[in-house]
């Protein structure tokens, strides 16, 4: 079936109101997988590729959806002049869990109130804002589902090892939407293995929270997440993980849903979580990973296949820990933020309590410049401060001129400026690899 949508004005937004579609996919639900979605085209849209998209799960079995999706974002970028847009990402974020109540006796110390002195999701996220306030666009990770009550079919319900368990509160959904400005656009990805953790119907109400309060959403199926600037071009961003379908260890798929999008776009973002956790795995290997006995895709392959099929920014998460930097044929790789804000059953202690921001400038012609890492620090679980010893600056530089001698990122110090490393002239062969791994 196919959809006719209706401009409506909301906001800042333009949002595309579609006709119900019946569902007719089939995910893993059970394993936690974000599954693939039946999406319907309208016919072409406004200047920049926007058009409307109805989108239908098998999440609901055989109901039929009809949901309003944003994406249209109207407001003026900060440099309109030359049409530019300025990204900032972060890692992971979780605002506390209702689900895992022996953490919450924990935290509240009253077990017949469980929940009662948790922290306002508000106040974990308020340090964030100044280090977003030049941000036209905001992307992170949704660590885990949004919602409340009882959940019968959650995660964990069989104390398995290595099991967590994430939903934060429904007031969760506003705060982070209100990291930014209102003429900013939030983008969550919700690609993972947390996002399902309260079921199926936690996770379309996890959505439905997110849409409303005006957060657009990565990584539910292949189709991007939309930001239009005024000049007309599209912003656009891909999800991806260990779990979604497809994962992200099938590089043909990666290469083709990204090559789709770069075809339609000229700036497209790539998301993924994926690799193995913990400080044992701050090094980014070319290899396949493994975690708690689950295959967590090669990051290496994953993110250079994004990149060659014209991915421009590719933002890393998962592992937990900072990881390092990559310039790769002209495309900016990062290829893991670590932790952001994690409140919750988590032992956030070095290195896992250094994470950054990553901001980058993307051009009319789609490339990063004007990169920036912003350090940040969790003394405690989810308190984060903006990380005045800048030692996640030195571990990143470190990182990135360990695992990658010829592409690795530069990291200054002082500033967190990222520019490109020097090339040793140290032979014909040396020079000749890293011309090929950084032209355009």
């Amino acid at each position: 079936m196919r959809t006719v949508g209706t401009a409506v004005a909301c906001g800042s937004f333009a949002v595309r109101v579609m006709a119900p579609v019946p569902a007719r996919a089939q995910d893993s639900s059970a394993t936690g997988t974000t599954g693939r979605a039946a999406v319907a085209d309208s016919a072409a849209g406004p200047p920049g590729g926007g058009r409307t998209v109805a989108r239908t799960s098998a999440r609901t079995g055989a109901r039929t959806i009809a949901r309003a999706q944003v994406i249209h974002r109207t407001a003026p970028v900060r440099d309109a002049g030359r049409d530019a847009v300025r990204i900032c990402a972060g890692g992971d974020i979780t605002l506390g869990t209702n689900l895992d109540t022996a953490w919450v006796h924990r935290v509240t110390g009253k077990v017949s109130e469980p929940g009662a002195a948790l922290r306002a999701p508000d106040s974990l996220v308020a340090p964030l804002r100044p280090l977003l306030a030049d941000a036209d666009v905001v992307l992170f990770n949704l660590e885990g589902a949004l919602g409340e009550g009882v959940a019968p079919d959650a995660k964990c319900l069989d104390a398995r090892p290595f099991c967590f368990a994430l939903r934060s509160p429904r007031a969760a959904a506003r705060a982070l939407r209100g990291m930014a400005d209102s003429g900013s656009a939030v983008i969550a990805n919700v690609a993972n293995n947390h996002t399902r953790d309260a079921g199926a119907a936690g996770f379309d109400t996890t959505l439905a929270l997110l849409e409303g309060a005006g957060l657009l959403v990565a990584g539910v199926d292949t189709e991007p997440a939309l930001v239009v600037t005024p000049g007309g071009d599209t912003v656009a961003v891909l999800g991806f993980s260990a779990w979604s379908a497809p994962s992200v260890a099938d590089t043909a798929a990666v290469r083709r849903i990204v090559a789709r999008a770069a075809a339609r776009y000229r700036r497209v973002i790539v998301t993924a979580h994926l690799g193995a956790e913990g400080r044992t795995a701050q090094h980014t290997p070319d290899s396949l990973e493994r975690f708690a006995g689950e295959p967590r895709g090669n990051p290496i392959a994953f993110a250079r296949t994004a990149a060659d099929a014209g991915a421009r920014l590719v933002i890393g998460h998962g592992p937990h820990v900072l990881r390092a930097v990559e310039w790769y044929r002209g495309a900016l790789i990062f290829y893991s933020l670590g932790n952001l804000v994690n409140y919750g059953p988590f032992k956030i202690v070095e290195p896992m309590n250094r994470g950054a921001i990553a901001c980058a400038t993307l051009g009319s012609a789609g490339w990063a410049t004007d990169a920036v890492l912003r350090p940040t620090w969790q003394p405690a679980p989810g308190t984060v401060r903006p990380d005045r010893s800048r030692r996640a600056l030195a571990l990143v530089d470190v990182l990135s001129r360990s695992d990658f001698p010829l592409t690795g990122a530069a990291v200054d110090g002082a500033s967190g400026a990222l520019r490109r490393r020097p090339v040793r002239r140290s032979g014909g062969r040396a020079r000749a690899l890293n011309r090929r791994q950084t032209a355009r």
